[in-house]
């Protein structure tokens, strides 16, 4: 089993990359699970969709190289985890962009107006793992985890035909709930990497 974990925090010392530290912990708990970290903002990754993505979008021409490495990434993966601070009732931009820019058509899905929709990620699990900023509380008056589970959940891993394995929301708001989140973090790992289904 493989985990490939991307993640999008411009702080190496933020509470999302110790969150990433935990739940690689809890997965290298299970002998022989690899991981890979892809840290968005660390390595530079530029999230806009250009022209160029547009005209690859019409079948004008081919795929670029840095999206075709970035697929490579995910193809060798059996689980996809997304770990990110949620921004605005979602990801940060640079993930939303990373979606954007690499899950594309035909290699994420095929959308034929007589066929339908095939989705093509199906050999994936998808993990999500949000840390937020408010108190519990507030996201279930607001409804950002139906919001999250929506847009992430249904809108892009159900649309590819990724499997959900979680939605989980650390919420680090004093020492003991950001204890909590950080053990939470580890046993996702350890759930993920123990069960590989």
């Amino acid at each position: 089993m493989h985990s490939l974990i991307v993640t999008a925090h411009p702080d190496p010392a933020s509470y999302t990359n110790a969150a990433v530290a935990r739940l690689v912990a809890g997965l290298e708990t299970a002998p022989g699970h690899t991981h890979e970290i892809l840290d968005l903002a660390a390595e530079g990754f530029d999230p806009r969709f250009t022209t160029i993505d547009n005209d690859h979008f019409h079948g004008r021409i081919g795929q670029g190289e840095d999206v075709l490495a970035h697929q490579r990434r995910v193809d060798r993966a059996d689980t996809l985890i997304l770990v990110f601070p949620v921004y605005w009732w979602s990801m940060p931009a640079v993930m939303k962009g990373w979606i954007d820019r690499v899950f594309t058509s035909g290699w994420a899905f095929v959308d034929d107006p007589e066929k339908g929709t095939t989705r093509l990620l199906g050999r994936l699990r998808g993990q999500i793992v949000a840390i937020g900023g408010a108190h519990r509380h507030t996201y279930e008056r607001r409804g950002y985890l139906s919001a999250l589970d929506t847009q992430i959940v249904q809108g892009i891993f159900g649309f590819c035909g990724i499997r959900p394995a979680g939605l989980d929301l650390l919420l680090p708001m004093d020492a003991a709930s950001e204890a909590e989140g950080l053990q939470l973090a580890f046993d996702i790992g350890r759930r993920l990497s123990s069960n590989p289904a």
